[in-house]
């Protein structure tokens, strides 16, 4: 999917320890952070689901890969793909200002 920004893809600014619970670059923006987030909230939604990528690409309709390439922090999903992850799991995914470390002063 592509980006709209020039950032990389989320995983690209860990600079220590294993992805989704790493740390991140100082400078990450705010698309790496949720990003991350993201990825962690999937990853225990499938496990409070017991579903695993493949039952949840079939009953969302999205591919498998797809799927794993969210959690590994490979691509950000678009608005879609989002929506029917939420909807299949039950689970809010998207983790909204919370996944920022800090949030930018306000002018």
């Amino acid at each position: 999917m592509p980006r709209s920004s020039n950032d990389k893809v989320p995983r690209d600014y860990v600079v220590g320890g294993s992805w989704p619970h790493a740390a991140l670059a100082a400078d990450a923006p705010a698309s790496a952070h949720y990003g991350q987030a993201l990825a962690r909230n999937l990853e225990r939604a499938l496990a409070s689901s017991g579903q695993s990528l493949r039952t949840l690409a079939e009953s969302t309709g999205i591919t498998h890969s797809t799927i794993s390439r969210v959690v590994n922090g490979k691509v950000l999903p678009d608005l879609g793909t989002l929506a029917r992850l939420e909807v299949a799991l039950g689970f809010q995914v998207w983790p909204g200002l919370a996944a920022l470390p800090s949030l930018p002063p306000v002018p």
